[in-house]
């Protein structure tokens, strides 16, 4: 019999692989707040700053300053102090839960800790900052507890979080001889794609779900809405936030690395990201008020409108259009949903065969100023891509 532990680590193994497949994907969790590793090579020498490079201010600290690309260990010490106190009992574990010391930043800002009442600096972590209030905003992990306060509800990450998809199902494909109970996401019959299908569930369930509930929208529409867009329950799939799976199996007892303080190997300085099918100001007429749920309709690279509860959407399987093994969180072209996926219901013959994408198209030709509003918020301004002509054309269309 395996150890209990051995159990453990083997369980949610699966249970963190199954984060490939459905819905957000796993861009924003894992707390990607934590500083990226240089290799101790590249760490520049601190420099005494004495002025404010123009257009940064002293009230924020980027992470992808050249200043400040320094191994994470430099200001981040492993674990905190306060890690049994953030989370406690059973759900506890050794983890960066905490500010890093006065020291980590007097080396090289001295001038500013004594520059302004306040100093600007000191509200990177503290709430109210005196003489007589030490009170400090919650450490970006856990996420759980971050996202709820004030700085949270607004906070934008300077990473995202490397998980390499392919790497993890090799691993549970290792595992699976062991009666894991999950499958490998490369499916070859219909009875291990359904297996693969209910593993996906064990990371992602359907975000503020309708189901039987009379409420059809996230929050209350205006009462002239019409045919306008309003975020509807049951559009995005959860993910993992924070460490607590990854570190069940990465921990100084499985051995399994990365270890969890090292931080540069899953936490990536943010790329450039793709333009979003994202409307900020319709957003703040929505106010949604639940950090997870905005940040992942921000992320929406391809169809701002998808939703993974529609009637014709709900019964997909998850490879119907994402390409599992081939996703990396880091790697926003990764994730992006191809309009190939979109097509196989979408785009048809003719118009009077009913397909949305085709009909749109059409309508575009005829009248140049058209929007394409089905699927998209903002993306139905712009010309019609390639792609998108191209997949009509694969239908039989022209």
């Amino acid at each position: 019999m395996l150890p209990s532990r051995t159990i453990k680590v083997t369980c949610i193994l699966a249970f963190a692989i199954t984060s490939i497949f459905a819905g957000t994907g796993f861009l924003g969790s894992m707390s990607p707040y934590v500083t990226a590793a240089v290799e101790p090579a590249a760490i520049p020498t601190p420099k005494k700053i004495t002025t404010a490079p123009r257009g940064r201010k002293y009230s924020e600290f980027p992470h992808n300053a050249g200043a400040h690309k320094l191994a994470c260990n430099t200001c981040h010490k492993f674990p905190s102090e306060n890690w049994n106190k953030v989370r406690t009992g059973d759900d506890a574990f050794a983890d960066i839960t905490d500010y890093p010391k006065h020291q980590s930043c007097v080396g090289c800002h001295k001038q500013q800790f004594f520059r302004g009442t306040p100093p600007q600096i000191c509200s990177i972590c503290h709430t109210n900052p005196s003489s007589g209030n030490s009170s400090r905003h919650p450490f970006p992990n856990p996420r759980e507890i971050f996202d709820k306060s004030l700085k949270g509800k607004t906070a934008q990450s300077d990473f995202v979080v490397g998980f390499p998809h392919d790497k993890h199902i090799e691993i549970v494909s290792s595992i699976r001889s062991r009666s894991a109970g999950f499958v490998n996401a490369a499916f070859v019959t219909n009875e291990r794609r359904r297996a693969g299908e209910e593993s996906c569930s064990v990371c992602h369930k359907t975000m503020s779900p309708q189901g039987n509930s009379p409420d059809e929208f996230v929050t209350k529409p205006p009462a002239d809405l019409g045919e306008g867009f309003w975020l509807k329950r049951g559009t995005f799939k959860t993910a993992p936030t924070g460490h607590t799976t990854c570190f069940t199996c990465h921990s100084a007892d499985s051995g399994i690395l990365p270890a969890p303080e090292s931080c540069g190997s899953c936490h990536k300085l943010k790329p450039i990201q793709p333009p979003a099918d994202f409307d900020p100001k319709l957003a703040t007429a929505v106010a949604i008020d639940d950090k997870v749920m905005m940040d992942s309709w921000r992320r929406r690279d391809s169809a701002g409108k998808f939703g993974h509860e529609f009637v014709a959407h709900v019964d997909l399987e998850c490879a119907t259009c994402h390409n599992v093994v081939k996703m990396n969180t880091a790697d926003p072209i990764s994730k992006k949903v191809h309009i190939s996926s979109c097509a196989t219901c979408h785009a048809t013959a003719t118009v009077d065969d009913g397909g949305v994408l085709t009909y749109e198209a059409d309508k575009r030709k005829k009248d140049p100023s058209f929007q394409c509003v089905k699927c998209h918020l903002v993306f139905g301004k712009l010309p019609i891509p390639k792609s998108h002509l191209d997949a009509i054309k694969a239908a039989g269309g022209n």
